[in-house]
């Protein structure tokens, strides 16, 4: 079992826009039979002329007024109009204009910035940041760890096992994740679904720009995240065979599990525990 994982492999998914389509298609009929049948009542019927009058008409004379006792006489109470309530007119919010893709990096790591803390700030790789997202994302989701467009600083301390009757992860390895995990732990699902709507024309353009139809990517994020979630949770020790200068994981069912889900077996148990539940928290927010 290495650390080193296969470069990225982009390969094309065909669109799947009919259903978007034929929804905004309904919408457009509906808005317009609206209009139609709304314009219709609002016309003004049309004025007829009456014929022409043949006899004179007689002088309209008044009824004398009747006299009616004032004591005797009950005036109706004024009828009470109530004003109808104003209408309180929201203001409309200021919407602050994107970058372009290749000038977004100094916003987005700003706005990032406002969420982490510095030491997990510095684990970041602060140039083409919403690229290197998208490429990792859609590798993520084939089950492929593309490390050339990782979107973090790579790890420092070296895998480590423990030799005995059996060979196995040493549990200070799960520790070298700990720092990268409180990445995903020190935002909230909507804190980060909030992100991803708010870049999300950047992030469409950079999906673009690999060879997919950016309106996609919505779908491709959540394939990753389906994947990762399937991850099975070990109940106990991994262990391991060596095999030359890398390591393998003895059960078989492991060693054949794609690349990115074991990449989140290396983290360990408590690790991947966090990992899975703030995944589980933004994939519920995205289907809000």
């Amino acid at each position: 079992m290495s650390d080193q994982s296969p470069q990225p492999d982009v390969e094309k998914r065909p669109p799947n826009n009919n259903l978007l389509f034929a929804i905004v298609i309904l919408i457009v009929i509906a808005c317009v039979a609206a209009f139609v049948l709304f314009s219709a009542e609002e016309q003004p019927q049309p004025v007829v002329d009456l014929p022409p009058q043949t006899q004179p008409i007689e002088q309209y004379k008044a009824p004398e007024p009747e006299v009616v006792d004032s004591q005797e006489a009950v005036l109706p109470e004024p009828e009470v109009i109530t004003p109808p309530p104003k209408r309180v007119v929201e203001p409309t919010p200021v919407v602050k204009s994107l970058p372009s893709l290749n000038d977004s990096d100094e916003v987005v790591v700003a706005n990032i910035d406002e969420y982490l803390s510095d030491q997990v700030m510095d684990l970041l790789i602060t140039d083409d940041v919403i690229r290197r997202g998208v490429v990792f994302i859609d590798n993520l989701a084939r089950g492929k760890v593309a490390v050339k467009h990782a979107p973090v600083e790579p790890l420092q301390e070296s895998f480590t096992v423990i030799e005995g009757d059996i060979l196995q992860i040493d549990p200070n390895s799960y520790e070298r994740y700990t720092p990268y995990v409180k990445i995903f732990t020190s935002m909230s699902a909507a804190q980060i679904v909030r992100l991803y709507e708010q870049y999300k024309p950047l992030i469409s353009d950079a999906y673009s720009e690999i060879g997919y139809e950016g309106d996609e990517f919505t779908q491709t994020l959540d394939e990753a995240i389906e994947l990762l979630l399937d991850t099975p949770e070990p109940k106990g020790d991994m262990p391991l065979l060596r095999d030359s200068v890398t390591y393998q994981y003895a059960y078989s069912e492991w060693e054949r599990l794609p690349a990115a889900q074991k990449q989140l077996l290396r983290m360990g148990p408590e690790n991947m525990k966090k990992v899975k539940a703030v995944l589980r928290s933004v994939r519920a927010e995205l289907e809000k």
